[in-house]
């Protein structure tokens, strides 16, 4: 399997399919790159390549004690494109993934990456403050932290359902995704867990995404539950020098079926345009 190790001795794993232009793909909170396997097929098999990585204390890659914030996520993101020489790249992050790829292109430039995409992302910040009315309360995140700590088994079955809309009337559920979400959540190492909820929680990406010279699609879905699109999707748009919102009506934070269908074809055509 194939590794890069960092500059501080860590492993960062990750999967290279396909060839052609670089599409790199950074994955939410509590998964890895295995949550990106339906839609990397489809875009390796639309004629690009994808690189799908696990960030640090998350899947494959070193379970590290410390490092597990925005800006080392961002600076290990900035090693992988380094050492593979990516250039052309379209950078897509998912959830937290979406907070790496902000703070990737806000520390390090875009010189080797063309668009990007943030899909149902946490920027511009999701934690509720004076200045940020729309955000969500710290204690729901300290309810997390709280929970993971406890039994992150139970906690990371539990969040499936809401992370997929499963709750909803009608939803068309199914226990195989949430076995699937709950077996990465459990490669995640707890300490890498615990850290990544005040990284992905309370990092303000405000200046990051302003930085911005790229090209960049927002997607996201108007019942996220997890991300609520007002708080994120509505005010990042607002923050990018060249950002389109692409709202996807009842959709929930982790995109299934035909919601995610309708973002791959989107993407595929977002790459190519």
């Amino acid at each position: 399997m194939p590794y890069i190790t960092l500059a501080d001795g860590s492993q960062k794993y990750y999967k290279d399919w396909g060839t052609g232009r670089p599409v790199v793909l950074s994955h939410g909170w509590p998964l890895n790159a295995d949550a990106w396997e339906s839609l990397a097929v489809a875009v390796a098999s639309a004629g690009y390549r994808v690189i799908a990585h696990d960030r640090r204390g998350h899947g494959r890659s070193t379970q590290t004690w410390d490092g597990n914030h925005m800006d080392q996520y961002a600076d290990d993101l900035a090693e992988l494109m380094d050492r593979l020489d990516l250039t052309d790249a379209v950078l897509v992050g998912h959830s937290t993934g979406g907070g790496e790829v902000a703070r990737y292109l806000g520390r390090h430039g875009s010189a080797r990456v063309a668009r990007a995409v943030l899909l149902g992302a946490v920027p511009p910040l999701m934690l509720k403050t004076d200045a940020n009315p729309e955000g969500t309360p710290i204690e729901v995140f300290d309810g997390i932290r709280a929970g993971v700590a406890a039994d992150r088994s139970q906690f990371y079955w539990d969040l499936s359902e809401s992370f997929f809309g499963f709750n909803r009337e009608g939803a068309e559920i199914s226990e195989g995704k949430r076995r699937e979400f709950w077996l990465q959540g459990m490669q995640a190492g707890l300490k890498g867990a615990l850290d990544c909820i005040e990284a992905f929680s309370a990092t303000d990406f405000t200046e990051d995404l302003q930085k911005i010279d790229i090209p960049v699609l927002v997607a996201h879905g108007d019942d996220d539950q997890i991300v609520p699109i007002a708080a994120s999707a509505e005010k990042s748009v607002k923050l990018l020098s060249q950002g389109v919102l692409k709202v996807y009506p009842g959709a929930p934070h982790g995109l299934v079926g035909a919601y995610e269908a309708a973002f791959t074809r989107d993407l595929i055509e977002f790459i190519g345009a």
